[in-house]
Order: structure tokens, then sequence, then C-alpha cells
């Protein structure tokens, strides 16, 4: 008898339905499981797994001779989701269950030995696409109930064990579907508030302005004087994430199966710190079949890199295309893959290896020639890709034993808000433009079209040029800049005043 259950893949980060098929009817040859449509060694591994969850159940498994393909073959199956889908199947193919017992029903779910019912990865773009595909009903784990629950209009079936499955689909034991989640009532988790961090006024200015525009920061100090603290604080100050974006997110943490315990929808800006260990193909994405990598995690928030000259050079290389373009495509012989990356890169870095480069206090012990050296295994283009550069300094004692609080993260964040309205408004209006919805997204022809520069300007804009020797990707970065400045002062046109505070975030001569 041939037994049809429809489950689903995962490609990149798009779902695909997958119709498991199981035969029978294999004729008089030996027991046994054959299993055909492209599946890799965890799919091939549940032949095992299905047999004994099938009898740790209570459940007759059929000493016949079994087919089951995963149609279509073309796409390469991966993963332990089928264990459930393959089981109902042999189920019904055995005459356990009704042949009718699944229609319009997608299922998933890995099984354990004992018949109980594992996570699976990736369960809100297969829900998703189900859905799309119009299927009425979804069969997961228990513990992935409330993730698919998120996508309306579908009835979520949580299942805990087979035993229970067979039961509900039997109509036995009904199991009560997850109610929906509504993404507006899950909680936002409390981040850094930048009221804690004392002193550093002028780099807490230069990332409201990064957080307004949407800007690429790097700064540059000694040990210990808080620029990781301040690079954990940004996220705060960020706009909140709509409910779309969280969505968005969280679809990239469930494909890489980084999804938190017990956190459904993720709500907060990411905040991605790897380690300069990290080696290229887990900073932007790869692997035999590619998976998403920092760069995509950090996707509508912020990739931290901190110690930027101790990452590898090739790895700082294959961030550029990343930065510009806000998605990674990676190619395989199979075929390519693309990920988002739309996040912010906040670097950090001390100006020598010792640390005290410049230091007013502590000598430096390294020479001229290290220094120089150090400071170049950042290359030239990708520094020319951060539009702000800024020093850390020491904090003062008087200001650390300060009992006084700063200015609370909530009311920065307000202005951001404010300035990113008026970016939305700008490129929303009129004929049609790019995709931009800030300042740091503007290609050549928005710059001219929203950053008009008066002859004051322009000549200070000239003198820049000449004396800074600005590349045009600066020059832009430099106007795009400005019109960030000019957006939080709350003003149309860009006036010298802006442009002065822009042009001092470009890189010193020193740090070339």
């Amino acid at each position: 008898m041939l037994a049809r259950v429809f489950s689903c893949a995962v490609i990149g980060l798009d779902g695909v339905i997958v119709e498991v098929e199981v035969d029978t009817g294999g004729g008089n040859g030996l027991p046994g499981v054959v299993i055909v449509g492209l599946p890799d060694a965890s799919v091939q591994e549940s032949r095992e797994r299905v047999l004994s969850a099938i009898k740790n159940a209570g459940l007759s498994y059929p000493r016949k001779r079994i087919t089951v393909n995963l149609a279509p073959a073309s796409v390469r199956k991966e993963g332990p989701a089928y264990d459930l889908p393959i089981a109902l199947g042999v189920l019904i193919s055995g005459d356990e269950l009704d042949p009718g017992c699944l229609d319009g029903s997608v299922v998933l779910g890995e099984l354990s030995l004992d018949g109980s019912v594992r996570h699976v990865r990736g369960v809100l773009p297969m829900v998703a696409v189900a859905r799309r595909e119009g299927y009425r009903s979804v069969i997961v784990p228990e513990v992935d109930a409330p993730e698919a629950a998120l996508i309306p209009g579908m009835e979520v079936i949580p299942v805990r064990n087979l035993r229970d499955l067979f039961l509900h689909l039997k109509k036995i034991k009904p199991i009560a579907p997850t109610p929906p989640v509504d993404p507006e009532s899950l909680p936002v988790q409390v981040q850094t508030d930048f009221r804690e961090i004392k002193g550093q006024e002028h780099v807490k200015r230069a990332l409201e302005v990064a957080a307004a525009g949407g800007h690429n920061v790097l700064m540059i100090g000694p040990p210990g004087v808080g620029k990781t603290l301040l690079a954990r604080a940004l996220p705060a100050i960020l706009p909140h994430m709509t409910i779309e974006e969280a969505l968005d997110v969280t679809q990239i943490y469930s494909v890489a199966d980084q999804l938190p315990p017990d956190t459904p929808l993720i709500r907060n800006r990411p905040f991605r710190a790897p380690h300069h260990t990290i080696s290229h193909a887990g900073l932007v994405g790869g692997g035999n079949w590619p998976h998403p990598g920092e760069v995509s995690l950090a996707h509508r928030g912020v990739l931290f890199l901190d110690e930027l000259p101790e990452f590898g050079t090739r790895v700082l290389d294959v961030l550029r295309q990343p930065i510009e373009d806000k998605l990674v495509t990676i190619s395989r012989a199979q075929g390519s893959l693309t990920f988002p990356a739309n996040c912010q890169l906040i670097a950090a870095m001390n100006p020598c290896p010792c640390g005290y480069y410049g230091d007013p206090v502590r000598p430096c012990t390294c020479s001229n020639s290290t220094v120089s050296k150090y400071q170049k295994r950042v290359s030239g283009p990708l520094m020319d890709r951060i539009d702000i550069h800024i020093h850390v300094p020491r904090v003062e004692f008087e200001k650390l034993s300060d009992d006084r609080l700063g200015e609370p993260s909530s009311s920065i964040q307000e202005r951001v808000e404010t300035a990113r309205s008026r970016q939305r408004e700008r490129f929303s209006s009129g004929e049609k433009l790019s995709f931009s919805l800030c300042n740091a997204d503007m290609g050549t022809g928005e710059v001219r079209r929203f950053c008009p520069l008066d002859d004051v300007s322009r000549g200070l804009m000239k003198s820049a040029t000449n004396q800074l020797q600005l590349t045009a990707r600066s020059y832009h970065r430099i106007l795009k800049l400005a019109r960030t400045i000019a957006d939080l002062a709350g003003v149309d046109a860009i006036s010298v005043i802006h442009l002065a505070e822009a042009l001092q975030y470009r890189p010193r001569d020193a740090m070339m």
C-alpha cells in the first residue's frame, strides 16, 4: 500500500513542501527500509529511529520491504525533521491509520527511540510556506508549537510523542491545538542603558548619529575605556523593531537553530559579537549546504567586531560586499543561496599592539614601525566603508565617581525614531526610489537629490577633499552623514555646521 504524508524542507531561508511517499508493496524481498530522494546522512539514519519509535510506542511495524521517496528528488533533504512523517507513512501503509487522517496537514518532527518528538530547526519558515501553499494545519513538536503559532490562519497541533499523535489521528484522544500567539504580547528584554555609562559624551553622540542614519562605526582607544560597553548599549537606542522585522530576524535564527529557548519571537535588535578567531565561512555563512553566518544573524541589528586588526585578512575582506550590498550570496555547485545582511557594523580596536599609543597617562612600548604595521592590518577599502571613526579616551576619576546618571537610552531612542521617520517620509515621497529606509543606504542618485550643498558648504567640502584626499565613496559618505546630523537637528537643508561635524568623524592620518 502506498501512503503520502507532506512535510517540508528548508533551502536557504525559504521552505519547500516535500511529499513523503511510503510504499510497503515491495514484493517478497527481505524486510528493510530504502530511502531515496537525495537524503543526507541524518535522513538515512531515520530508518533506525522510526523502527524503534514505532515499537516503543506500542504500535505495529510492518515486517516488509519499505521504500520511502522524498519528492521532489532535486531538492536536497537534510536534518531529522522527516522522522515523524516517515513514521506516519509507515503506519498508514501498514493499515494502522486511515489514509485520509492527514488531509490538509504538514508534519514536522524528530523522533527519539522511545517515541517522543524532539525539536527541529526552521519551523517558522516551514509553517509559513505551508500556509502559502494552502495547507490548513501543521503537526509540530510540542516545544516548537509557540513558534509555529506565530503564523496566523494555521491550526497548530503540538505533539509530545508518537503514541499521543496516533491516538489523536484515530480520534480516540484528540490533542487541543495551540492558540495563536500575538507577537505584540511578547516581552521586550531589558538592554544596556546609556545612562549607566560614565563620561564619553562625544562617543555617545557619535553612536546616536550612527543609530539615526544606520552608519558603520569604528571606535579606537586604549584597553578598558568602555568600547565594548558602548557597543552593547547601541541596540537600546535603535528604533523598535516592527513585527515584520521581528519575524524576519526570527526566521534566520530558526533556520540557524539559534532561537533561544522559550523565545518564539525575537523582539530585540540582534547583537552579535564573534571572536576574532572566527573563519570567513562562520562570519558570512557557508558549509557544504550554506547556512547563515554571523553577519546574517546580526540582520536588523548590530555586528560588533572587537579587536578588529586581530581578525584574519581574508575574513575582513569577505566582509566588504555584505557591508555594501546588505546581503550575502553563497555559490555552490548545487546552486546559489542569498541571505540578508542588513546590519550595522560596529568595530573597536586598540591604536597599537600594547594599546597605549597616544595615551596621555601610560607610555606606549611599541616602535613606530610596529604601530604602522598593526594599523595597516585593516585594509583601506574596509576603512573607507566605515562612516564614523571616533577616538575613545580614558574616563576621568571625577566622572567615574559621580553618582549622577546620564541621559537614558529611551530619550536618545526618541530622537533616533524622529530622525528615522523623516528619512522614511523623504524616501517614500515623489518618484520611485530604491529600497532605502535610512541615510546610510542612499545611492548616488539619492545623495544628489537629498544632499544639496550651498556655496559655503561646497567650499568646505572642496577643501576637505583636497586635504583629506577623499575618495568618491568617502565624499558621498560624508554627505550621508551630514544628512543624518541635519535630520537629528530637525532641519531640511544641510549647512556647514552639519558638514563640519561629519568631517570630524573621518579617520586621522595616523589611522590610515
